[in-house]
């Protein structure tokens, strides 16, 4: 019912900016709240940020805050992560994904539909 569709990712180098969208389908999607993880190899997925469905509400771990922001266009249907002053440890897979709840959480656990991902490295 819901499909998201990342796309933006590469290879950069430290201290590079890179800006990974997310096309958003489906029914109401426009009333989710969004949120991006990201993935390592042998790593647990990790928390990047999330917007709730109005833009009201913006969350961020300590390890990004500061050089990634999230927005979105309800009226594209789209959801950004623009990602700034990259370094090695941001090399993942980035995944979007989307809960019905208007208010996003931090925990993987509690959202329904997610993206292939796209992947991001980071050289040093």
């Amino acid at each position: 019912q819901v499909q998201l569709v990342e796309s933006g990712g590469g290879l950069v180098q430290t201290g590079d900016s890179l800006r990974l969208s997310c096309a958003a389908s489906g029914r109401a999607v426009n009333y989710y709240a969004m949120g991006w993880f990201r993935q390592a190899p042998g790593k647990e997925r990790e928390f990047v940020a999330a917007i709730s469905w109005n833009s009201d509400n913006l969350y961020y771990p300590a390890s990004v805050k500061g050089r990634f922001t999230i927005s979105r266009d309800n009226a594209k249907n789209t959801v950004t992560l623009q990602m700034n002053g990259l370094k090695p440890e941001d090399t993942a897979v980035y995944y979007c994904a989307a809960t019905r709840r208007v208010l996003p959480g931090e925990s993987a656990a509690t959202y329904e539909y997610w993206g292939q991902g796209t992947q991001v490295t980071v050289s040093s």
